[in-house]
């Protein structure tokens, strides 16, 4: 059942991207005038939620590390972290090597302009994404230090609420708001140039996850003296879950029973490594988010950020993952404040990566759940002995 929602989701999501842009194509004023108030109410609700995410996913995330604070997580996180920015740090290199190839045009000249907003409706958030990034990071610790059970279960009871108003509130809404915002790119004239580019995007991406695994499980194989094929030719089946179910949560009992089948991976440390890495180890996802980033904003703006702008994003993107709600997406929802604060992006930008990161979700999804196996095999190789 699980597996259905997100398959109709992004159906759904695909179907909003078409029907936008078949009504921005064919809009006259009044039309463009609805879909623009649809737009920015719901954009509203959006930005408005995005601190509580940031505070019911990132604080329980932190507090739940002292449950199992020994060593073996401690390197597990540590493994999960660098795979992560340094599949970022590869990705934003490419951007700025191929981004500029791409033959994306910011130009203006041509498009019409858009009408005035019917109906608007402001709704402040309750603090912004910078002061949720740090209340998250001092609750957390300071609720591990106090030992204080309330806030704990506080917090724990907040995520259950966050991640219902995601699944409830935010992912209904998405597909609308999505139609809504290409309605109005569509209807400027700018956003047929770009759809090729989008797809030439998502193939790059694709091929840079094969590339960051083949690297992963190199080291794997280094640090255990194992063959990493012994490990990866067992993956078949977890990696097609991946895609159909768009979810590391869902996919994770095959996936252990993949890596189970490994000859060179140790019983307790695979049972270890595979559910905890399913939660913290998105390296396909992240890749993806930075040269979306990258890729939107040379739409948007017609430049790159610069260097300095996306090292800070990355280091902190790395964080954000960690505490990444499991729903289509969740990367890039859980990390929303970064794209907004550090990036820059309006409505308009956070519209496009939604949208572009959700066309490729499954295979970002099948990237982080197949470089599991590999960090399964580090830890093998670097606690075995010990055990």
């Amino acid at each position: 059942m699980n597996s259905e929602k997100k398959d109709y989701l992004i159906v759904k999501l695909i179907l909003g991207v078409v029907i936008g842009i078949i009504v921005g194509m064919n809009a006259n004023e009044s039309v463009i005038q609805i879909f623009m108030s649809l737009k920015q109410v719901l954009g509203q609700v959006i930005f408005y939620a995005v601190p509580l995410i940031i505070v019911g996913f990132i604080t329980p995330a932190i507090t739940g590390l002292k449950q199992n604070a020994n060593k073996l997580l401690s390197t597990a996180l540590l493994i999960a972290y660098i795979s992560s920015i340094g599949a970022a740090f590869m990705s934003m290199i490419m951007g700025y090597i191929l981004i500029p190839g791409l033959n994306i045009s910011s130009d203006v000249e041509g498009l019409r302009e858009l009408p005035e907003i019917l109906f608007s409706l402001k709704i402040d958030p309750i603090f912004s994404v910078m002061t949720a990034l740090i209340t998250s990071i001092l609750f957390g610790l300071a609720i591990i230090w106090t030992k204080s059970q309330i806030l704990e279960n506080i917090f724990n009871e907040l995520n259950n609420v966050m991640m219902e108003i995601v699944k409830r509130v935010i992912v209904p809404i998405l597909p609308f708001f999505i139609a809504s915002t290409f309605a109005c790119l569509a209807y400027e004239g700018g956003i047929i140039y770009q759809l090729p580019v989008f797809l030439k995007a998502i193939i790059i991406v694709i091929v840079m996850h094969y590339v960051w695994l083949f690297v992963l499980y190199c080291i794997g194989g280094g640090i255990a003296k194992a063959n990493p094929l012994e490990v990866i030719k067992h993956y078949g089946p977890a990696y097609l879950t991946a895609l159909g179910t768009m979810s590391s949560a869902a996919t994770l009992p095959m996936s252990l029973e993949c890596a189970r089948k490994s000859s060179v991976l140790d019983r307790e440390i695979v049972d270890f490594a595979i559910p905890i890495g399913a939660t913290i180890h998105l390296c396909g996802s992240v890749l993806t988010e930075v040269f979306f980033v990258m890729t939107v904003s040379k739409i948007l703006t017609g430049a790159l950020p610069s260097v300095a702008t996306m090292v800070l994003f990355i280091l902190l993107l790395g964080i954000f993952a960690i505490g990444a709600p499991g729903v289509p997406g969740g990367t890039v929802m859980a990390s929303l404040g970064l794209i907004i604060s550090v990036i820059g992006f309006d409505q308009n930008g956070t519209a496009l990566m939604l949208t572009i990161f959700a066309l490729q979700d499954s295979f970002g999804t099948a990237c982080n759940v197949t470089g599991d196996g590999a960090i399964a095999l580090m830890l093998t190789g670097l606690y075995k002995k010990q055990k």
